[in-house]
């Protein structure tokens, strides 16, 4: 039984084992934890409605799964879009329908934001994610620049 739930302001401990489960899934270990955040700025994220995280849990407190996400306010219409940053699912958990478990809770957030859209990127070649993101909406094509400040 897996429970899934958005983490609030004061929930820094459940940050973290998040940021933990994406370094470990996504095998980036110092990505997400060489240089982590203070308990302030954490909390501070979390008191923002504009950012989402949600948590899958097992019954005994295990973190099986997470996605965080930023509610982006539009400036051509009055609307928001809601982007997904990073969704992992342990691998002993995967296959399960914990992903789209999440999605499917992330959805009415989305809605009560005025979201139009939620929209994820995925990894060219990492087939499992482009399936799962295929399977929940339209595929488009777009590339990506990271363009230092």
């Amino acid at each position: 039984m897996v429970t899934i739930c958005r983490l609030h302001h004061g929930d820094t401990a459940g940050l973290r084992a998040v940021n933990e489960l994406f370094g470990r899934v996504f095998s980036q270990p110092d990505t997400y934890s060489h240089r982590p955040p203070d308990d302030d700025w954490l909390d501070g994220l979390l008191a923002n409605p504009g950012f989402v995280c949600l948590v899958a849990e097992r019954a005994e407190g295990e973190l099986v799964g997470g996605l965080c996400g930023y509610i982006l306010k539009k400036f051509e219409q009055q609307r928001t879009e809601l982007f997904v940053y990073d969704l992992a699912v342990a691998e002993a958990w995967r296959r399960q329908g914990i992903a789209t478990s999440l999605f499917e809770h992330l959805r009415p957030i989305a809605r009560a934001a005025g979201a139009w859209v939620i929209f994820v990127t995925a990894d060219q070649g990492d087939e499992a994610a482009a399936r799962l993101y295929r399977k929940l909406g339209q595929e488009e094509f777009a590339l990506h620049y990271d363009i230092q400040p």
